[in-house]
């Protein structure tokens, strides 16, 4: 088996957690976020590019195969988190990865304590969205709770969300994929 391109890029909890005090000490400014990236597409991309303008460098957490299971159902993953987790640290907006088993990463949150955290526009915090110019506005169609933004916010991190582009989804793919459908 042939080693990781990037596999310098992708580290467990722990390692990634000593790196990034370091590089936090030396004033960089960390900026995580996390998902399932299963079936990378333009979503994904426009998603982890405006993530990483946000800092001086951009974590991703990847959720485990077993988490995957259990947040999307038996068929999914698709691809296997190595593979997801490669992919990523393939991407020149992406410094480094890392997979975690939980179904949720306040865990992950806790442990790499992130100047910024950020998720997509499908997400809310109490329903709003505060910006880090201290902008808020009602978040339309929002519809799940982002528990690690409380983490973030008590050790006074910023949560940013990123708008969702409508029809970049994962699921919306397999969906057209299965129907045997091609986007014009």
């Amino acid at each position: 088996m042939v080693a990781p391109a990037f596999g310098d890029k992708i580290m467990t909890r722990d390692a990634l957690a000593r790196i990034l005090a370091a590089r936090r000490a030396g004033g960089a400014v960390v900026v995580l976020t996390n998902g399932i990236f299963d079936l990378m597409h333009i979503g994904h991309l426009r998603y982890l590019m405006t993530a990483r303008s946000m800092g001086d460098l951009l974590v991703v957490g990847v959720n485990s195969d077993a988490s995957t299971r259990r947040i999307k159902g038996p068929q999914r993953p698709i691809v296997p988190e190595a593979e997801r987790a490669e992919m990523l640290a393939g991407l020149a907006c992406v410094d480094y990865v890392t997979i975690f088993p939980e179904d949720t990463a306040e865990d992950l949150v806790r442990a790499l304590r992130p100047d910024v955290y950020v998720k997509g526009g499908d997400y809310t915090i109490n329903n709003t969205i505060t910006s880090g110019s201290g902008t808020t506005s009602a978040l339309e169609g929002a519809s799940k709770p982002l528990p690690e933004a409380a983490i973030v916010q008590a050790y006074g991190g910023r949560v940013e969300l990123v708008p969702y582009i409508p029809g970049h989804s994962t699921t919306e793919l397999i969906n057209r994929i299965a129907a045997g459908s091609q986007r014009a």
